[in-house]
């Protein structure tokens, strides 16, 4: 088990109202558990922005099914970044639309690159890369 280190922060009193406001709305019991969480979201931002190491993330697109060949296109994408896309969720959200939530993995430019492309394939109306880490 890690080391456990205890350390103070000094902040003002308006903002400390606040942050206890929306940790309380989170769900955390205490404000270390929500400054972890608050120092591991900054370092896996950081990571993804500047690092190296391989990392993870879920790409989530919504796309109408009645689009030509799209279907066709999004999984030809996929299986052109097969090394990266290691798992693919597909929901048929209605009759026309579709939800494909991709889980990916690799170098943080490779993934972005591979989500830019998903998103930007003419016919998907909307996508998201979400961003994590193995390791923290």
């Amino acid at each position: 088990m890690p080391q456990i280190v205890r350390f103070g922060v000094a902040m003002e009193k308006d903002l400390l109202l606040k942050f206890d406001r929306l940790i309380a709305k989170k769900g955390y019991v205490n404000r270390s558990e929500a400054l972890r969480d608050l120092v591991r979201d900054n370092l896996v931002e950081e990571e993804w922005k500047t690092g190296e190491k391989e990392t993870v993330g879920t790409v989530t697109i919504v796309y109408s099914h009645h689009v030509r060949e799209l279907a066709d296109t999004l999984t030809e994408l996929q299986h052109k970044f097969h090394q990266e896309v290691i798992s693919c969720m597909h929901v048929h959200l209605d009759a026309h639309n579709c939800l494909e939530v991709l889980a990916v993995r690799g170098k943080p430019a490779r993934i972005k690159n591979i989500a830019d492309l998903l998103i930007a394939t003419k016919g998907v109306k909307h996508g998201k890369l979400v961003m994590t880490a193995k390791e923290v």
